[in-house]
């Protein structure tokens, strides 16, 4: 039987529900054996726990990544979120170079308009390089404007909008984009997810909207859309099932009533992986998703 491996460059929390500590169980989860090479520690993630020990593991990166070539071993995709550094987004497309396969990036970088404390015009040019690499790149809304060097709009976008920045995000050299967190006019209540696959069309792929905002569902997203695109699923379907899951896992979580800093609560859903195929997931061809 074989069996998919990822090599995941994630930091490591060890409060909280993000990065490898999504993105190993989903994985797992979707029947893929997931390779951890961590890209920092940190005491817990950076919503809502306070000032947060960090620590970057840039050179022990490198090291491992030298070691694991050795080996001769191959992966079915190198999978990318947080990077601390230019070095790094230069580590993982190295480990692009000598594990060919499909290549995920997930620019980790900011949200609700604004980049991370740690991140800056460097780090963001450093991103635009390295997605530039991809063969798929899953920014959000925020994300997104800041690659693209896109205004951020102010409230929901139209097809036109929606359009144009997925065209400028695979100017950047990627096959294809996905930008997650997106509100379109004419259609309240809900949040999109932009999807277009190489030489294909167009989607917003459309769920009900909950009100409720929690770490890490940008890095199950990812996870995810990773694990279904390496089992052979087309983009379109991947991203669907990501939205459904990440959907449900964000309104179970709020039936919950847990903190919202400790992430959804992944460990009670992970069973229902294997049943999602985002058929929930409106399906919108963009130029039918206007005004």
């Amino acid at each position: 039987m074989r069996v998919p491996k990822v090599l995941a460059l994630h930091d490591v929390v060890c409060l909280g529900r993000c990065s490898l500590t999504v993105a190993i169980p989903t994985l797992s989860a979707m029947g893929v054996k997931v390779c951890p090479l961590p890209t920092a520690l940190l005491s817990s993630d950076t919503g809502g726990y306070g000032p947060v020990y960090v620590r970057e593991l840039t050179g022990d990166m490198e090291k491992v990544l030298e070691k694991v070539r050795a080996l001769g071993e191959g992966f079915s995709a190198v999978y990318s979120g947080y990077l601390g550094s230019p070095d790094q987004a230069a580590l993982v497309r190295r480990a692009m170079d000598y594990f060919p396969g499909l290549r995920v990036v997930d620019p980790v970088m900011g949200d609700e308009g604004r980049l991370y404390q740690n991140i800056d015009e460097g780090m963001v040019r450093a991103m635009r390089a390295l997605c530039g690499a991809a063969d798929v790149i899953t920014p959000n809304l925020t994300e997104a404007c800041f690659l693209s060097d896109t205004p951020l709009p102010k409230g929901p976008v139209d097809a036109k909008f929606a359009l144009s920045l997925l065209e400028r995000l695979r100017s950047l050299g990627c096959g294809s984009a996905v930008v997650t967190s997106v509100r379109l006019k004419g259609r309240p209540g809900e949040l999109a997810t932009l999807a277009q696959e190489k030489d294909g069309p167009a989607f917003a792929l459309s769920t009900a909207r909950v009100p409720a905002h929690f770490p890490g569902t940008g890095d199950l997203f990812a996870s995810v859309l990773t694990g279904r695109l390496v089992g052979g699923a087309s983009l379109i379907d991947a991203a669907a099932t990501a939205s459904d899951f990440v959907g449900q896992a964000v309104a179970f979580t709020l039936e919950q009533g847990t903190p919202a800093r400790e992430g959804v609560l992944l460990e009670a859903l992970l069973g229902r992986l294997q049943k999602v195929d985002g058929q929930n997931v409106e399906r919108l061809k963009l130029k039918e998703a206007g005004e």
